[in-house]
């Protein structure tokens, strides 16, 4: 979660494909980094538990790790408790796919009114 683009491309593949929630395609640290910095006025994640299965591919491992996020929305408002999962492809010891999913778009609908909670 620290934004360091440049720290995080050692660990993946120059072929790197990023979906986040709502189906944002990335296919850079840095593309991550800029989104979270629109949606968050900071965010940290606690991490409950990881788990790792072998891959479909062979010589692939995928990570999954799960927690919550904490922080603060754009306006300065705590928030904590906010599920996510972090889905990773390992190839040959680097990541090549990444797909996260959160409820922040949910928490957002509920402050603005749109949905109940």
């Amino acid at each position: 979660m620290i934004p360091d683009p440049a720290a995080a491309r050692a660990f993946v593949s120059p072929e790197l494909r990023i979906r986040f929630t709502g189906g944002r395609t990335m296919t850079d640290p840095a593309q991550c980094a800029a989104f979270n910095a629109g949606r968050y006025k900071w965010v940290k994640k606690r991490i409950e538990r990881t788990e790792t299965v072998s891959g479909g591919g062979p010589q692939e491992t995928v990570v999954y790790s799960l927690g919550t996020l904490y922080g603060e929305w754009p306006d300065g408002s705590p928030f904590e408790g906010n599920r996510y999962v972090d889905r990773y492809v390992l190839s040959q010891g680097l990541i090549t796919q990444m797909d996260v999913w959160n409820d922040s778009a949910e928490w957002l609908m509920v402050r603005a009114g749109l949905i109940a909670p």
